[in-house]
């Protein structure tokens, strides 16, 4: 342990490390003598032990027991799996006794809450957040210490923090992921850490604790919301709008640290100061690591792209946002052994998060009126003179509210506000998103959703809804396209000009309702409908299903009684459910209020045109026993993805596999089993395994593969989908490379990563065709845009269904690798295979990427519920 560093020795080089006076003085005397340090209240010092998260909260309760006029504990909630959700604000005395001032006067100075701030100074908001990946554990440890050393030390650096600022620690963003690791280690460690890397404490096995319960990044989840941690903790964050955000990590045990400023691309909308501001933190904390002799980087890597991270996010909302990340992560336990031989150990890693939170803190208390008056500013000119070239956004409702309540949701937890058109108009010029071109006008229906950019919420609204991110640098952390009017599938027009929205109740209009009833009688009715269009359409199948009712879906567009129904129309006919006597009537009204989804009765099943209710076009919906593949290979958001959407949104049961115990799997119990992406297929599906999968699909069984599946059973002997051949363009540039000079193609080393990736697709919208009249199309008439990742070269089915493809030109938005967009020319990415009485369905990209991507649930419940029925 070459470098191991005393806390100590840390306090003396952050006290050294302030080059500027604090610009007030604390009236209080030091509470030193008078709070518990972390090893007194632990029984063990700080770097000994992975603290659970219960005794970490149980200790910021003691700190406020014996502090109480300088530390305030602000629980919000509790996790999926029940621990509690808590972050603490901490100050001097006097901005503690006007907390709750302080936080109602920034929300009223940015606009975000009615009513005119007080003439009190406004002290910035500082928030650092910690431990968002469960297994990156060390950042619990450090909040013990931070907040124990604001609060218990007399030096100048932390008084001018507590007397200028409002400091919000979380001690922990995924408790369930942080337990989940804790828990494990402490059961695989002895009496002394075992630093060999090989040693069993540092293997933790699938799925580890960086995800949450569902197994999501909660750091990919802060502007879609989708799991319950995020969105409480999203909730509260807009109750305070802090000023700077710090989000803490760890990466692979040989990486040193990083702190900012971050890497390119940063996106163009980042202002100036918040640019600069980058750099100052920068500069601050690398006083502290030069101090110590710590090696750092800065510059690399971590960009400020993607809108949904906790260091994105909070920019787009105004505030200096960054990222810090510390070697070390699930694998480094207590202590292990580095490539050069030193040993890194969870102290150090300690000291070294503690040290740039206080380095950031230490930015913010210098100039605190510069901070708040730059982010009064940001949201002054979002509400006068927003930016981008589109002033209004119009979503045409077009009877589908189950896709409107998901994006209004969305646009309310972010606190975008919108409202509806509240009367037919005709507005001059305006881009639509669908055919990605420029309409002389556009005709708004009352009943249209419009959000006007002059908000204080505009800039995260602009970059949300922006139809192509501007990239100043292709080498990115993540995804490079996520546009919601393409991922909800709505109809979109952004607007030059500005209109401002009516009331958010939407107006009476004529059209689908919750409830519509056909012909005007008393009489039961004959069936009820329910058009198959968006995720509330699948939920009330599923919950149907569950209660066994006998559903029937339309495979062909149909009228009746003077409305359209498209193909996949859900039928339930009150023929076939006789048994449930007088309760059919209330069990499927009860449904559909449940779920919202559009629901119709109808005193016939004879159809003016189309197929009658009784004709074998008309298929019945079988409840399917469904089972996933999850374990060792599967990335733990792929299976998450899966399971929270069955879980959760659809609330059916489904049955979780390992991969390694296919061998002992009783097929006749499962009508469909769900093959994830995958690293490790090849030692799962082995030809027994196999043979007894394709026997399954040919006796009646439906295969569902995704992504790496798709790939991995791709050429496979039973399996269709093959991968295409090299094209005769391809040959010929291969042809013309070896006439000419070899030297010419040579590759430079230091060009490595850039030469990566024109193979690569890190994530860009494509607009899929789509054959909508296969059941895996049924309600995406209007189109259907994929979130494509990998470039996987697909060729046609020769004899299955080739239901979503590319053609030479469908790309929309993001960065394609040159390589990865000639592979993606006239590719499949959805089809289906017939095999025997069975299906296989091909997904080449995943519809249910981080739950955000509403428009692929129902693609993905068409997989599920009905193809090949």
């Amino acid at each position: 342990m070459k470098h191991f560093l005393l806390l100590a020795g840390l306090t003396v080089a952050s006290l050294s490390a302030s080059a500027q006076s604090t610009s007030s003085t604390s009236t209080s005397t030091s509470p030193s003598s008078a709070v518990d340090s972390p090893a007194k209240f632990l029984g063990y010092q700080i770097g000994e032990h992975f603290t659970p998260h219960y005794r970490v909260l149980a200790y910021a309760e003691q700190m406020a027991r014996q502090l109480p006029n300088r530390i305030k504990l602000i629980p919000y909630g509790a996790t999926y799996e029940g621990r509690q959700l808590m972050v603490v604000a901490i100050g001097s005395e006097a901005n503690l006794s006007r907390l709750e001032e302080i936080r109602t006067n920034n929300l009223k100075r940015i606009g975000l809450m009615e009513g005119n701030p007080t003439a009190a100074a406004q002290p910035p908001i500082a928030w650092l957040s910690y431990n968002v990946h469960g297994n990156e554990a060390v950042s619990s440890e450090t909040f013990m210490d931070v907040l124990y050393h604001l609060l218990s030390s007399q030096d100048a650096v932390s008084q001018k923090i507590l007397n200028t600022t409002v400091v919000i620690l979380d001690p922990g963003l995924n408790p369930d992921g942080h337990d989940r690791y804790v828990n494990w280690y402490n059961q695989m460690v002895g009496r002394t850490p075992n630093p060999t890397p090989s040693a069993r404490e540092h293997s933790e096995p699938w799925p580890g604790g960086r995800y949450t319960h569902y197994l999501f990044d909660p750091n990919r989840d802060w502007a879609w919301q989708t799991q319950e941690v995020t969105q409480q903790r999203m909730a509260l964050y807009q109750q305070w709008m802090p000023h700077l955000h710090g989000d803490f990590h760890e990466m692979s045990v040989e990486s040193p640290y990083y702190f900012a400023p971050s890497a390119k691309p940063y996106h163009e909308d980042i202002t100036p100061f918040q640019r600069k501001f980058q750099q100052t933190i920068g500069q601050y904390c690398s006083r502290y690591f030069d101090k110590n002799g710590w090696l750092y980087y800065t510059r690399e890597r971590f960009d400020l792209f993607y809108p949904s991270y906790g260091d994105t996010y909070p920019t787009y909302n105004g505030a200096i946002g960054m990222t810090f990340e510390q070697g070390g992560s699930g694998r480094a336990g207590l202590a292990i052994e580095k490539a050069d031989g030193d040993t890194l150990t969870l102290r150090q890693r300690i000291d070294h998060h503690v040290a740039s939170s206080l380095a950031t803190l230490e930015s913010v208390a210098d100039r605190p009126a510069e901070i708040v008056k730059e982010f009064g500013q940001y949201f002054d000119k979002s509400r006068n003179a927003p930016i981008g070239v589109y002033k209004s956004y119009v979503i045409k409702s077009n009877g589908d509210a189950g896709r409107l309540k998901a994006l209004q949701q969305l646009l309310e937890r972010n606190k975008i506000s919108y409202g509806y058109s509240g009367k037919a108009q005709t507005v001059a010029g305006g881009f639509n998103y669908t055919t990605q071109k420029n309409d002389k006008s556009v005709s708004v229906a009352a009943d249209d959703i419009v959000i006007s950019a002059y908000q204080p919420k505009s800039t995260l609204l602009k970059i949300l809804f922006e139809q192509n991110s501007t990239l100043e640098d292709s080498a990115t952390y993540d995804i490079t396209a996520w546009s919601l009017p393409y991922a909800f599938g709505l109809q979109t027009y952004g607007l030059t000009t500005r209109i401002n929205p009516g009331s958010n109740q939407q107006p009476a209009v004529a059209g689908p309702s919750a409830m519509t009833t056909g012909t005007a009688t008393n009489a039961r009715p004959y069936a009820y409908l329910v058009r198959w269009q968006s995720l509330p359409s699948v939920q009330m199948l599923a919950g149907l299903l569950k209660q066994k009712v006998r559903v029937r879906a339309a495979e062909k567009p149909f009228d009746l009684e003077n409305k359209k129904y498209p193909s996949g129309t859900l039928i339930v006919t009150r023929a076939g459910n006789e048994r449930l006597g007088d309760r059919f009537d209330a069990l499927v009204r009860s449904e559909a209020t449940r779920t919202g989804a559009d629901l119709t009765s109808v005193q016939t099943g004879f159809v003016t045109t189309g197929s009658d209710f009784g004709s074998d076009f008309v298929s019945g919906l079988k409840a399917p026993r469904v089972g996933v593949v999850v374990g060792e290979g599967t990335p733990p958001p792929s299976a998450g993805e899966v399971w929270h959407f069955f879980d959760q949104e659809l609330n059916y049961p489904i049955s979780l596999l390992d991969g390694n115990t296919l061998g002992n799997v009783e097929w006749n119990k499962f009508d469909v089993l769900i093959l994830p992406t995958n690293y490790n297929y090849a030692r799962f599906l082995n030809d027994k395994t196999l043979t007894a999968i394709k026997e399954w699909v040919r006796a009646g069984g439906k295969l569902i593969a995704m992504e790496r599946a798709a790939s991995f059973l791709a050429g496979k002997e039973g399996f269709e989908l093959k991968e295409k051949e090299r094209s005769a363009d391809a040959d010929k540039l291969t042809d013309k490379l070896k006439k000419g000079n070899p030297a010419d193609s040579l590759k430079l080393y230091v060009d490595r990563e850039r030469t990566a990736i024109s193979d690569e697709i890190p994530g860009s919208i494509y607009r899929v065709n789509i054959d909508a009249s296969h059941p895996l199309g049924f309600g995406l008439a209007d189109g259907y845009y994929s979130l494509v990742q990998n470039a996987y070269n697909f060729d046609f089915l020769k004899d299955g269904w080739n239901v979503g493809y590319l053609k030479s030109n469908n790309y929309v938005a993001g960065f394609s690798g040159k390589n990865a967009k000639e592979k993606l020319k006239n590719t499949l990415l959805m089809g289906v295979q017939n095999y025997g009485r069975g299906s296989i369905v091909y997904l080449a990209d995943d519809p249910l990427f981080r739950g955000f991507w509403y428009n692929g649930k129902l693609l993905f419940s068409n997989a599920v519920f009905m193809v090949g029925n």
